[in-house]
């Protein structure tokens, strides 16, 4: 996810950089599980990783899944129309910058983080 999103949604300053680096993580790997990219042993090495430095495991709870949609649609990482997001795919360590994923998998983490 992207955690541009974040920053944006919330106003630069309102959170630290690593704050939103550590929540658009947690919302990237719960999507690449969806995706049956990763199994939940990463899941829960990235949650309780995060949780033992103290960061936070999901966006603020201002952020809503319309916010999250309209800032990622003028993200600099969309071309052609197609956002383009950093996942995991394999064991821990390996990711992808794709725009191949099931666009369901997207609505599903954001509607798991996210007020409606």
């Amino acid at each position: 996810m992207p955690f541009q999103a974040i920053e944006t949604g919330v106003g630069y300053g309102a959170w630290f950089h690593g704050e939103a680096i550590a929540a658009g993580t947690v919302m990237a790997v719960d999507m690449s599980y969806r995706l049956g990219w990763i199994d939940d042993s990463i899941v829960k090495r990235v949650h309780n990783i995060l949780k033992e430095a103290k960061l936070p495991i999901a966006p603020p709870e201002i952020m809503t899944v319309e916010m999250f949609k309209s800032v990622m649609a003028v993200d600099k990482k969309v071309a052609d129309g197609l956002l383009r997001l950093i996942l995991l795919k394999g064991p821990l360590g390996n990711c992808v910058f794709t725009g191949d994923y099931d666009r369901n998998a997207l609505d599903d983490t954001l509607r798991a983080f996210c007020k409606s």
